[in-house]
């Protein structure tokens, strides 16, 4: 059967759907419902023979593992890189999957990793334990400022050790003030409570997972910041080396150069966001080695200040993490 190129716009309620045939001749087109029964009639227009690229967004990886098995092949775009709309005053949901399966005929789409599902369930672990992490922070953080309205004086260095728990117990704040921290304290023991499973399995990962423990023999790494990294990361042979990495997590300027030009900016920020996270918190410890690596970065942080210091450290933290990762 002759191959065919299919574009996909991908929405939350419904997707649009253009079929193109190797020529560039539009094949057929339709919109079904996002559902199992509009999955289900894709798939009786779609076979082996069938090429699809689809949009990355929230919906695409459940969408993608509905219909991977059988299509022939299936890449998700980055629409960042990838430009759809270049040159075109219109841009309907018709046009946006002819001009997919377009640009996927011509192999002018810029794919992304699409992770397996095993993957996908470890980042969801480790972006809950850092919701709650936040939750946490926030929580105690609103507490310190209420009690600061109230013109009342911690007597200890934090009001939720051992000594503050009890004596917060005893303290008493008028009108509503009394009745926000009780509900501010209950919500805290609440996420506290919804943090200890969440710890535990993330322990039992990084004492399993080969790569995980790896990653743990570096110092600042401990068994969240392992398996969050690993899971980030997921396959590293998807990066040619450490600067790459690097790039993955929006940690590299942005530059432009032209002719005898040259103009370096701020990170880029693109990537993980939560794997750029990992590196800049591990990075904070990487000041106390005291190898060379420790030096550098102590010599980094005077020269440039703590704050900037730390995203080049965790730029050069990529290089150490291509190199213990094993394959």
């Amino acid at each position: 059967m002759e191959q065919e190129y299919i574009g996909i716009d991908l929405h939350k309620a419904f997707f649009q759907v253009c079929a193109v045939r190797p020529n560039g001749e539009r094949h057929w087109e339709q919109r079904w419902p996002t559902t199992e029964e509009g999955i289900a009639g894709l798939l009786t227009r779609c076979g082996p023979h069938s090429r699809i690229a689809v949009e990355a967004s929230s919906p695409t990886w459940a969408f993608v593992d509905r219909i991977v098995d059988h299509v022939g092949a299936v890449q998700v775009v980055d629409t960042r890189k990838t430009r759809i709309k270049a040159g075109y005053a219109a841009k309907t949901d018709r046009l946006d999957a002819q001009r997919l399966a377009d640009a996927l005929r011509r192999d002018s789409v810029v794919g992304i990793y699409y992770p397996p599902p095993a993957i996908r369930d470890l980042r969801e672990l480790c972006r809950y334990r850092c919701h709650l992490s936040r939750l946490q922070a926030s929580l105690k953080q609103r507490i310190h400022a209420l009690l600061l309205r109230h013109g009342v004086v911690v007597p200890m260095r934090s009001p939720f050790s051992t000594r503050g728990t009890v004596w917060l117990d005893g303290l008493t704040l008028p009108g509503w003030g009394g009745a926000s921290l009780r509900g501010l304290r209950r919500v805290l023991a609440d996420v506290r409570a919804q943090q200890v499973p969440v710890l535990t399995a993330l322990r039992e990962v990084a004492a399993r997972d080969p790569i995980a423990v790896a990653l743990d023999t570096r110092p600042g790494f401990g068994p969240v910041f392992s398996v969050t990294l690993r899971a980030e990361v997921g396959v590293i042979e998807r990066f040619p080396d450490g600067p790459h990495l690097a790039s993955y997590a929006g940690l590299v300027p942005r530059v432009e150069r032209s002719g005898s030009r040259h103009w370096s900016g701020r990170i880029t920020k693109a990537g993980s966001p939560w794997l750029r996270w990992v590196l800049i918190e591990a990075a904070i410890h990487q000041l106390r080695r005291p190898d060379d690596f420790g030096q550098w970065a102590r010599r980094l942080a005077i020269r440039k200040g703590l704050l900037k210091a730390r995203v080049g450290v965790a730029r050069a933290l990529c290089d150490e993490v291509f190199e213990v990762w094993p394959r």
